[in-house]
């Protein structure tokens, strides 16, 4: 059986990334063969997130124990609070040949890399600084100088744009969630991921009759 791929999605707060993943799962939630890997995180749950679906919620103590014990296949301390992804759940669906959705910055993305430099990366921005802006402030979740910081630390993550593979600029909602699902089905019809079917499908009794 062919490995999954590993999908690296991240994006500066406010570009989308979290609606587009929950839409893309909603939408194609006939695709077996897609997952969404759920992180680990120190910070307090926003209204309407629930435990164990959008985060594994933990205290710090809990996430500095997981890290010792090499639980996480990276994290990183975002806003005074720890993100992590779970190593043993992302390598048993990969190895069961399923494609893994990691939403994480671009840190994690780096580590990521490292450790599986076959992983693709996209990365997700709004169509422009106003706009994050405006996405931000209609939250109603965060302070005027919280999301002056939001402001300050999107542009610095932007600037990491070059070290993905895939770029989409979310203007367009509905655009932007058949962009991911066209980069999802791309990277299933690579050669590397179809050479066992097609052999299977069409034999080769010998080397003159090769395809």
């Amino acid at each position: 059986m062919n490995k999954g791929t590993l999908l690296i999605v991240s994006a500066p707060s406010g570009a989308g990334k979290s609606s587009l993943i929950s839409a893309l799962l909603s939408r194609f939630n006939g695709d077996d063969r897609l997952r969404l890997s759920v992180s680990h995180t120190t910070r307090e749950p926003r209204p309407g997130e629930v435990n164990h679906v959008n985060y594994h919620f933990v205290d710090n103590e809990e996430f500095e124990q997981l890290i010792a014990r090499n639980a996480f296949y990276e994290y990183a301390k975002v806003f005074d609070h720890y993100y992590g992804t779970s190593r043993e759940i992302v390598e048993k669906w990969l190895e069961e040949g399923k494609d893994v959705l990691l939403d994480i910055d671009w840190q994690g993305a780096r580590q990521i890399r490292k450790q599986t430099p076959q992983a693709k990366g996209i990365f997700i921005i709004p169509p422009s600084l106003a706009e994050l802006r405006n996405r931000l402030d209609k939250r109603n979740t965060d302070s005027p100088s919280v999301i002056e910081g939001r402001m300050q630390k999107a542009t610095a993550e932007i600037s990491h744009y070059n070290e993905y593979d895939y770029i989409i600029i979310n203007d367009d909602f509905d655009e932007s969630i058949l962009c991911m699902r066209s980069i999802i089905l791309s990277e299933r019809a690579r050669l590397e991921k179809k050479h066992e079917e097609i052999e299977r499908l069409y034999p080769m009794k010998d080397d003159n009759n090769k395809l």
